[in-house]
């Protein structure tokens, strides 16, 4: 919802995203997978029916587990993980001389951190699907980072999603990303690893 994508398909392995991106045309993600050997043989038979450069494979689990999964013409994707919070108002502080607009439109809201001279500084936004929300996009530019702005972005789209009746925020976070989001309670629910497909041309 958040990035326009189409609905997940539900599949045998899990879901399945068509991102139709140049980047990642298509997103497999495997719900229930572990480090068991059938979990291994479901991965390995999707692994096989993989044609499309730039496919992607993610699943709730540690890289060491996957790696074996894959051969050479896959690469590994930034390492993530799946987060969560149970949602609070917060009373959103801004830094001197910034200002932040908030908007909603077809179930997605946006949040832009301005400076005083109207460049955009920091901004954010949320898919809302029922009484969850997914944080996505959450990027401070670098010219304007360590002031704070992130954690602006991040109260601003919780007080945002609350007053839509949305009780739980999801994200996945980078290894960079995941120090500020346990810094805002946050909590750290799986690993969330991918690979995508990138073969040599013959």
């Amino acid at each position: 919802m958040s990035r326009g994508a189409p609905k997940p398909v539900d599949v045998d392995w899990g879901l399945r995203i068509d991102v139709g991106q140049r980047t990642q045309v298509v997103r497999h993600v495997l719900l229930d997978a572990d480090a068991d050997a059938d979990a291994a043989g479901t991965a390995r038979r999707l692994i096989g029916t993989i044609t499309e450069p730039t496919t992607c494979i993610k699943a709730f689990l540690p890289k060491d587990v996957m790696d074996p999964w894959f051969s050479s013409a896959w690469e590994p994707t930034e390492p993530c993980y799946l987060m969560a919070v149970d949602l609070r108002p917060s009373r959103v502080h801004a830094p001197a001389g910034y200002t932040a607009t908030v908007d909603t439109a077809n179930g997605v809201t946006y949040v832009r951190i301005l400076s005083a001279d109207g460049e955009l500084a920091a901004c954010g936004q949320t898919g809302l699907t029922g009484t969850a929300c997914v944080f996505d996009q959450i990027v401070t530019e670098p010219a304007h980072q360590r002031r704070g702005l992130g954690t602006m972005v991040m109260d601003t789209l919780a007080d945002a999603a609350i007053e839509h009746g949305v009780s739980t925020g999801i994200l996945g976070a980078t290894v960079q990303g995941r120090a500020l989001y346990e810094a805002l309670g946050w909590k750290v629910l799986s690993p969330l690893n991918g690979f995508v497909y990138r073969p040599v041309a013959p």
